[in-house]
C-alpha cells in the first residue's frame, strides 16, 4: 500500500486547490445569477449556492474518482484512494465531499483534526474511509 503522504504537502496542496475552486467558482457564479435575476433575493441567493454546492461537488467527485487526483494534487504527487489502497468509488467520493463541507463549515476543525490523529489525516478522510497517498 502507498505511503500516506506527508501533511505539510497535503496541506500545500489545499492552497492551490483553493484557487483552482475560486476559478470554477467565478466561472459558475454567472451564468446562474443571469439565470435568477429578477427573482425574489431570498430565491435567487439560495439557488446561487445550491448550484455551487452541487458544481463543486460534481467536479471534486469527477476528478477523485476519475484520476484519483485534482491538478493541485497531480502537482503536489497526491493521489486519493480508499483505506485499503483501492480506486475511490463514485458514492465514497461523495461522501468525502458530504463530510468536507462539515468540516469546512465547523471553521476548519476537521482540518485541524489532523494534528490530532494518529496518522496525520483530516477527518473527512478518516471518516470516508479514504487517504492522500504519496505518488512519487
Amino acid at each position: 500500500m502507498p505511503a500516506l503522504a506527508p501533511l505539510k504537502r497535503r496541506l500545500i496542496s489545499l492552497v492551490y486547490e483553493a484557487l483552482i475552486l475560486a476559478a470554477l467558482l467565478l466561472a459558475a457564479t454567472l451564468p446562474i445569477v443571469l439565470l435568477t435575476r429578477g427573482w425574489d433575493h431570498l430565491y435567487s441567493r439560495l439557488t446561487l449556492q445550491t448550484g455551487l454546492l452541487i458544481i463543486c461537488g460534481g467536479f471534486y467527485v469527477a476528478q477523485w474518482r476519475g484520476m484519483g487526483q485534482t491538478l493541485p494534487m497531480k502537482t503536489w504527487k497526491l493521489r486519493l484512494v480508499c483505506a485499503d489502497g483501492t480506486p475511490v468509488t463514485r458514492m465514497r467520493a461523495a461522501g468525502r465531499y458530504a463530510v468536507a463541507l462539515v468540516s469546512i463549515s465547523a471553521m476548519g476543525m476537521g482540518f485541524l483534526w489532523a494534528v490530532l490523529d494518529r496518522d496525520k489525516q483530516f477527518l473527512h478522510d478518516r471518516l470516508a474511509g479514504t487517504r492522500l497517498v504519496s505518488t512519487g
